[in-house]
């Protein structure tokens, strides 16, 4: 088997949250965030349905659960609204996303002119001086075409409105549609009673307001249509990454190159990649050479020798030489595919600040219905002539103006930006949980090897006993080694291997977690290499080369003690050389408030040595994998919010235990898969920039809730009519839509300049 096939994964993993059987789901008639709960909730019920979310910035709904797509479309249905399946085998879904949010924006742009061309005439005639009122037959006759032609309005620009209210009756609910269905049905029902029945209503009350329904169905059109223009660009980073894949890949098949659409490539096809293409699926090199360009994996701007039985990704780029991969994995099992599956479900989930705006839009459309009646019977009952006329301004003015369609999107749009923002800088963020809880983190705990390490140790020093000599120490630790998959063991087998040294064979292996190896010789000999716990455990003293040990530990370097018997051999030192940026991604966490804390299962010298090289003063040396975990629960008993950093196995139980578990992309699927944020590239200043953004996230939604929030409570009151007995002062219907259709657009173009936003100078 290929070397490169088997490393695959562990070369480009990436978070399994892409295994799981999710369908995605683009949801029409949704008009506000009350929508929201209710689709959610309709579709957990649908037997089989693990998880669901909607995106209202998005109009996307995520199911997570073994269902066909067509059984969630019914329930989304049965809810009152519609729904298709989107396709994420490809770019055929995102193109038709896009294609429809683009003729949705034209419509809603052609329904405002539409309206406004309309309305503002009406306007401008009231404003500069014209009479609105019904006094004589001839207004009476003027003012029924008027009618008419504003219903007309009503039936086409503004029919969405109406059929969306007329759905949530349907379904016994009430949301945005119902609000505008409610206030422009009602200006244009009490005007139509003034033209046809003027006698009915007193002489005073006698004004007209079908300038009112148009401007407010084209001013509330036309803020749609803006926000949904800039909307689309805050969704640019699923489409960035999609980019990266190929639409097309040459295949060879009995002996034939054929050029086929990516989605038709099998496993275990050979594909050619030509200098400058990119590599449409993952897979091993079969045959050539070349330098592949990795950086929007690995960060690393070098590009990377490829040969024989080296793994590829998707989405990388074949700078030189002419390579035929092997393919392994293809569509949505590639590295990039699930990658950009781990963007858009992040995207796509909630954090808990955006379930408790749900969760009071669910009550708010309801409670500003009846703070619509109390306002008109307020006005009927205490307000001057024409009290009549007063009413159905005031609540008319209350029910636009209370639209909470900035609330619905306050989170959303944030959270996509945010999730994009995160994916540019190679930090992929499982969920929005994590990307709320990593605004917080307090104390941040790094593992050393690996992590703050590259990872790759070498041996740097081999010390030998009296009577013995270095060439012995190799082989017996290289015959011990042969049967460990620790970092430690290929630094020394490769060691001793680069001198023509083969390892002694070795039996009865045994693996200490934490603490080194034993085994027999062929001679029946005990063996044992590892720390200096191991020899205290099995009471081996180390004698003479405890001192060298300790020497070699204050040079940041890890001893490792050979013993036979009860005698120590010699001692073999592995340093693990420091990633270059960890003292300045330290510096920077520092920077921002929080305690890093190193944590290793190395020895106290080594640690502090390296603690000290990185700028780090806390440190837990010693601690075995099991204890991890723990170290982690102690520090959130004291209060502190933990974020944890890790790349192996042994790290798994700490990274699931932590607030916020960060795993290295370099490391193990194991640790990737238990944590919640990923840094693709590996470089500690991910950590940094994960926090950043998620604090310049987390601002962003507060913004944005503080200024829904405020519109609201604000305008309800005003809308209601709380300035009229102080300052004479009534807020009009078409103000409050002008308002309402702004607020949006605010929202949406706040969220937006989270794009601009850079966790750290250039």
């Amino acid at each position: 088997m290929d070397r490169g096939a088997v490393n695959l994964q562990a070369e480009y993993p990436v978070s399994s949250v892409a295994r799981e059987q999710v369908r995605y789901l683009n949801v029409m008639g949704a008009g506000c965030a009350s929508c929201v709960t209710k689709i959610e909730s309709a579709l957990r019920q649908v037997p089989g349905v693990e998880a669901a979310e909607m995106n209202f910035a998005q109009r996307i709904v995520s199911v997570t659960g073994d269902v066909r797509a067509d059984t969630l479309v019914l329930a989304i249905r049965d809810a009152g609204y519609d729904a298709e399946s989107i396709a994420t085998d490809d770019t055929s879904g995102l193109d038709e996303k896009e294609q429809s949010d683009r003729a949705h924006y034209r419509r809603l742009l052609r329904h405002a002119w539409l309206s406004l061309g309309v309305g503002v005439p009406m306007m401008l005639y009231g404003v500069l001086g014209g009479d609105m009122g019904v006094h004589s037959r001839n207004q009476q006759m003027g003012w029924l075409a008027v009618g008419l032609l504003t219903l007309g309005v009503m039936a086409f620009p503004g029919r969405h409105f109406y059929l969306g209210a007329w759905k949530a009756f349907r379904h016994r609910s009430a949301n945005m549609d119902t609000l505008i269905a409610l206030g422009t049905g009602t200006a244009w029902l009490y005007s139509m009673v003034v033209v046809l029945g003027p006698d009915m209503v007193p002489a005073a009350a006698r004004h007209v307001y079908f300038e009112a329904t148009t401007m407010i169905i084209g001013l509330v059109c036309l803020g749609l249509a803006l926000e949904a223009r800039a909307r689309g660009r805050t969704s640019q980073a699923i489409r960035r990454l999609v980019g990266l894949q190929p639409r097309t890949a040459r295949v060879i098949r009995d002996g034939i190159e054929t050029d086929i659409p990516i989605v038709q490539v099998r496993p275990d096809d050979l594909v050619r990649i030509r200098p400058g293409e990119r590599i449409p699926v993952d897979g091993v090199v079969r045959e050539g050479r070349g330098a592949v360009d990795e950086s929007m994996l690995t960060g690393e701007p070098m590009p990377a020798e490829k040969a024989a039985g080296d793994p590829l990704a998707a989405g990388t780029i074949n700078s030189t030489g002419t390579l035929i991969l092997r393919a392994t994995r293809v569509g949505r099992q590639t590295t990039l595919a699930r990658i950009i599956e781990s963007v858009r479900r992040a995207q796509n989930s909630k954090p808990p600040i955006g379930r408790m705006a749900d969760r009071i839009s669910a009550w708010f459309v309801p409670g500003v219905m009846i703070i619509a009646v109390l306002t008109a019977l307020a006005w009927l009952n205490f307000g001057p002539v024409p009290a009549l006329a007063l009413a159905m301004v005031s609540a008319t003015t209350v029910l636009i103006i209370a639209c909470p369609c900035a609330l619905g999107l306050a989170t959303p749009m944030s959270v996509m930006v945010g999730v994009g923002k995160a994916a540019e800088h190679g930090i992929l963020i499982r969920n929005g949980e994590a990307l709320q809880t990593a605004s917080r983190i307090s104390t941040m705990i790094l593992d050393k090897t690996g992590t703050i390490t590259r990872g790759k140790p070498e041996v740097t020093d081999v010390v030998a006993a009296e009577g013995v000599t270095g060439e012995q120490v190799l082989a017996l630790a290289a015959g011990l080694e042969q049967g460990s998959e620790h970092p430690l063991a290929a630094a020394i087998a490769d060691y001793a291997a680069s001198r023509g040294i083969r390892g002694t064979e070795i039996r009865d292996f045994n693996a200490v977690p934490g603490k080194g190896l034993e085994g027999v010789s062929a001679d029946g000999t005990r063996l044992l290499f590892g720390n200096d716990r191991l020899l205290e455990d099995r009471g081996v003293s180390a004698g003479e080369l405890a001192h060298v040990g300790r020497a070699l530990a204050g040079e940041a370097k890890t001893p490792v003690f050979l013993a036979a018997g009860d005698a120590v051999l010699g001692v073999i030192a592995v340093a693990d050389r420091l990633r270059e940026d960890s003292a300045d991604a330290v510096r920077r966490l520092g920077d921002a408030g929080i305690r890093v804390i190193m944590m290793t299962g190395d020895n106290m010298q080594t640690a502090r040595a390296v603690a000290a090289a990185v700028g780090i003063d806390d440190c837990f040396a010693g601690v075995l994998p099991e204890d991890k975990e723990a170290k982690v629960r102690e520090l959130q008993d004291r209060g502190e919010v933990v974020g944890m950093t890790g790349d192996g196995i042994n790290d798994a139980p700490a990274l699931a235990r932590a607030d916020v578990g960060f795993a290295i992309g370099t490391g193990t699927d194991i640790a990737i898969e238990s944590a919640d944020i990923t840094l693709i590239h590996g470089s500690l200043h991910g950590l940094a920039d994960a926090t950043a953004i998620s604090r310049a996230t987390l601002r962003n939604i507060r913004q944005n809730l503080f200024g829904a929030f405020v519109y609201n409570t604000a305008g309800i009151p005003i809308a209601a009519g709380v300035l009229y007995p102080l300052f004479g002062i009534l807020l009009s219907p078409v103000i409050a839509g002008a308002a309402m259709a702004l607020s949006s657009f605010t929202v949406v173009s706040n969220a937006g300049r989270l794009r601009l936003y850079r966790p750290r100078p250039a």
